[in-house]
């Protein structure tokens, strides 16, 4: 029975605490749209993706309406392009981005996830083509997501792939003066339901189409936070943990319903805490009002693992169906409280990288200067890479070199994707290690059967 005290406190949480529904994410399966003529093969993805999805943004609107719950985005991802397409026989793959792009627009998504390969262990034709194409996909497209998996704990770190992503990035940076880049983000481990953008996809192992909800609420947290005050850290464990069960209902909720509307099976509840530049919606004040004078501070990596653990254990309670990621995003740009700290100098890289350890994702929404190198690029993503490969978990890199700009420049990605201060990156040289290539093998741990 939910009492009224419940509906006040939800209301309050809406109206007071940025608590909404990130996003609505219907993926659907492009596995039967193969075909080698490049036209006949756009037609069926446009075809089938404004099919599925043409009464998705109607169908959040009318819940977002009658529930009187906030969503905020509505998007789709799709089986990567670089599997869905394979059979074409062409050598440009840009054409299906700009068809992925004509999609999202007709049926009024904001992103579309998916222009993505997975190459952990190695390339294939396919996959080598859509990564020659994501510099200009990302630059002649609107609202294409980009995403590349290039290490697992199963199959280890291709080194290769590694070294091509960090040309990649340079490319897309200045084709597009960085904001190609705010679309593109390299995996380790990466999971086939999440739906969250930019590393949105509809894996081999979903079914056709299927309904996945992001929801998210750092300053409800945050608030919370403040009633317990001065007491110890377990018992602002259990306060998040209530939390975000109660955070977690309510995206089980739009779930099911969105579900139930659309006649589309019911996938999973992410239940991330990512943040926006709006004032009070920041996981990084959350850590602050743990007691660290500033996020960044010796002490931020402990007080976001309490975070992350703890938001993990309300969410599972909360449903049986939780997934995608779960559990707390850093990202710079998008962070009022990482703003702050990375603009006073108290957040650098790398402690970023130690408390991406403990985080859901990996280095996200990081301005870097404009000379840095396609060698530095990929270091970086190894190293995320070895982080995720060896603790088993999701890592990724969202990094954005920004042609033009050095250490202190500020840059404004505009919307969601707010700004950032330029951060400065280790001068030393990796490039013999990354011009090594090869694959970096699986670690003992993943001989599990």
């Amino acid at each position: 029975m939910i009492t009224t005290s419940e509906i006040l406190e939800t209301i309050e949480m809406i109206s007071q605490q940025h608590l909404d529904i990130r996003t609505i994410t219907m993926g659907v399966s492009l596995r039967d749209c193969g075909h080698p003529d490049v036209k006949l093969c756009c037609d069926k993805i446009y075809g089938k993706i404004t099919r599925r999805a043409e009464r998705l943004v109607k169908t959040g609107e009318d819940i977002e309406r009658e529930f009187g719950i906030p969503i905020v985005n509505k998007r789709v991802s799709v089986t990567p392009i670089a599997i869905a397409c394979e059979a074409c026989e062409t050598e440009d793959y840009v054409p299906f981005a700009e068809t992925l792009d004509r999609a999202a627009k007709t049926v009024g998504v904001n992103f579309i996830g998916g222009f993505s390969a997975l190459v952990q262990k190695g390339f294939t034709q396919g996959d080598r083509k859509l990564i020659r194409a994501i510099p200009e996909a990302l630059a002649v497209t609107e609202r294409v997501c980009s995403s590349v998996n290039v290490g697992s704990t199963r199959a280890g770190i291709n080194m290769d792939a590694v070294a091509l992503m960090g040309q990649t990035v340079i490319k897309t940076a200045e084709i597009s003066q960085g904001q190609g880049c705010a679309k593109l983000v390299v995996f380790c481990n990466a999971v086939e339901d999440n739906p969250f953008m930019a590393g949105a996809f509809h894996g081999v192992g979903e079914p056709e189409c299927v309904i996945n909800v992001g929801v998210s609420g750092p300053g409800v947290v945050h608030s919370a936070l403040k009633k317990c005050a001065g007491q110890p850290l377990n018992v602002a464990a259990e306060v998040i943990k209530k939390t975000a069960f109660r955070v977690t209902r309510m995206g089980e909720l739009v779930a099911q319903e969105a579900s139930r509307r659309l006649g589309v099976p019911f996938g999973i509840v992410d239940l991330s805490l990512a943040p926006t530049p709006a004032v009070g919606d920041s996981v990084a004040d959350i850590l602050e009002e743990l007691g660290l004078e500033s996020v960044g501070a010796p002490g931020t990596t402990a007080a976001l693992a309490m975070l992350n653990d703890a938001v993990k254990k309300g969410g599972v309670m909360a449903s049986s169906n939780v997934g995608g990621l779960s559990g707390a995003f850093i990202p710079v740009s998008e962070d009022a409280g990482m703003i702050r700290a990375a603009a006073a100098g108290r957040l650098t890289i790398e402690k970023l990288e130690a408390m991406t350890c403990v985080c859901s994702v990996g280095l996200d929404m990081i301005a870097l200067p404009g000379d840095t190198t396609a060698e530095t690029v990929s270091a970086i993503i190894a190293d995320e890479a070895a982080i995720g490969m060896i603790n088993q978990k999701t890592t990724a890199v969202r990094v954005i070199p920004v042609p033009g700009k050095t250490v202190g420049d500020f840059v404004d990605f505009g919307g969601l994707l707010g700004r950032a201060p330029v951060m400065g990156v280790n001068p030393a040289s990796p490039a013999v290690f990354i011009h090594r290539g090869g694959r970096i093998p699986a670690p003992i741990n993943s001989l599990k059967n």
